[in-house]
Formats: C-alpha cells, structure tokens, sequence
C-alpha cells in the first residue's frame, strides 16, 4: 500500500493550533529522513552487546512504571512511516489539502479547511459561530461602520498613506474611522512621511488579511477607482483647486455665461432752459405784469 499523504496531513493540522504553512510540513519530511538515517533508529533503545555474548532479555516494568510506557503505533505501518517519499513538492500539498478540504466540506461535520497568509488551518463553519461564541463567553462581533470601511478600503490600496491624504481623498475627516480600525487591529502606524511635519503613516495588519479572507494584498480586486495614478491626481487636484467654468461643467463653448450683461441705460431728458423757466408769466389781460412793492 503507497504512503498516505492526507492522512498524515490530517493529523498535522488537528495537532497544530497555529496554521501550518507549506514549508513547516516539507521540514517536517525532511526531519523524518534525517532521523531514518541516524544510527540505530529502527533497533530497541540499550547497550548493544559485546561479541560473543547473548543479550539478555529486558527486565519487565514495574506496575507502576508500566502506566507511564508509551505505545507507539508500528513502525511498519505502510500508510504512514513506510516509502515515505524523500521530497514532498508545494503542489503535492496543496492537491492533498484540496482533498481534504473537499471532504470536510461533503461531510458537513462543522468543520472547514482554509488556507490563510500564514497557512493551513480547520476551523469551525460559520454557522457553529454562535455556539463558540457561547462557550468561549465573548460578545457578538461589531460590524464597521461605512465611514470606516471606506478608510480601510483607502488604506489598504494606498498604503502607506496619513492621515491627511485619507481626508482628501473621501473629503471628511477620518479620525473617528482610524480609531475604530486602530482598536480592531485591522491597521497600525507603520511610521512618518518625509514630509513637513512629519505625519503619520498608516498600514494593514495580518489581520486585515483574516479579515477580508485573502492571503496577499496582491489579491485585492483592482479597481480603477483607488489606483494610485488616480489618487496622486486627486490629492494635486485637491491642492490646486480652482473654480469651476462651463467646460467644467459639461456646458459647450456657445452657451451663453451665467450673468448677462445689463441693457445700456437710456439719456434722461435735458432740463428746461433756465431762462424759461425765470420768465414771469403775464396776466390774461394782455396787461403788464406788476411787479411787487416792498412794504
């Protein structure tokens, strides 16, 4: 019978509490072969006896020793320590790992096997959730709110990027959403811009990468929208602002500008002559005027 890789990888995870990486398991192969090599290996533990002499048998344990022996499975158990193959390739690993993920998956039993940033680790199915909740005593986790899932949307695509560039690019302050993603371990302060002043620069954490499910930030969707040709044009835009004109707006070149130019007044009518004007009138007799006396 040919050496059984998924067995001997199950049981690699379900005694490992920390996910298992393809190289840790290769070192563990060539650990094996290392140990078959040394010198009596394969021969009971003992002084070997001299020529000539016949080995005496073992004393037997005492009762209260005998508790404390431990059995070890045989040696020549064909499926686990016999033609054990000298090298173990990644790709071999991670067809016997899709194995058995496939079959925890058909088995609906509660448990998943995922690959993370840091390896190969079981876990619980998402809807056992509440129970490991109950038992480990630990409350509902909290969604993030929108503000902050775009700060954390701007961080991971920008990284490393301050403060100030964040509030740019969404045009609101950011402080409340950096605490948050800073209390939940989602980024940390990576170090300072060699900029003026010197602000702070901020980053994802490996946690992020359990967060979203990915094992890399090389796999984050693209998106044209965070690229960062089109920040860096963004946050010159930002600095540079100016108002904006018909082109701008979408308007072409014959329409008409907002404020038209006022009608051209009309002259006012001249003022009668002032020689009219200090003429007396004469009385509708036909008689001279008279012309006040004073008292």
């Amino acid at each position: 019978m040919a050496f059984n890789l998924q067995k001997v990888l199950k049981a690699l995870l379900l005694s490992s509490s920390q996910p298992l990486a393809i190289k840790d398991i290769q070192a563990a192969f060539t650990r094996f072969h290392e140990q078959q090599a040394l010198p009596g290996m394969d021969r009971p533990a003992g002084p070997e006896p001299a020529a000539g002499e016949v080995a005496s048998a073992a004393p037997a344990p005492a009762p209260e020793e005998a508790a404390e022996v431990v059995v070890e499975p045989a040696a020549g158990d064909p499926e686990l320590y016999v033609d054990v193959p000298s090298l173990v390739t990644a790709t071999q690993i991670r067809e016997a790992m899709d194995a058995i993920a496939a079959q925890l998956r058909a088995a609906g039993d509660g448990l998943l096997l995922i690959e993370g940033n840091a390896g190969y680790r079981l876990v619980t199915e998402p809807r056992f959730a509440r129970w490991v909740r109950i038992l480990r005593q630990e409350p509902p986790p909290v969604k993030l709110t929108q503000s902050a899932l775009e700060t954390l949307a701007v961080i991971a695509y920008r990284q490393p990027v301050t403060r100030t560039e964040i509030e740019n690019i969404r045009g609101v302050s950011a402080e409340a959403g950096l605490n948050k993603l800073l209390e939940r371990d989602l980024v940390y302060i990576v170090g300072r811009a060699d900029t003026p002043g010197r602000p702070i620069q901020y980053a994802t954490t490996d946690d992020f990468l359990e967060f979203t499910g990915i094992k890399s930030l090389d796999e984050l969707p693209a998106s044209d929208v965070l690229s960062s040709r089109q920040i860096d044009e963004w946050l010159r835009k930002s600095e540079n602002t100016k108002a904006p004109g018909d082109l701008d707006m979408g308007l072409p070149d014959e329409q008409l500008p907002l404020e038209a130019p006022l009608p051209a007044a009309a002259d006012p009518a001249p003022d009668p002559a002032p020689e009219a004007a200090a003429e007396p009138a004469s009385p509708a007799d036909g008689s001279a005027p008279t012309t006040p006396t004073p008292a």
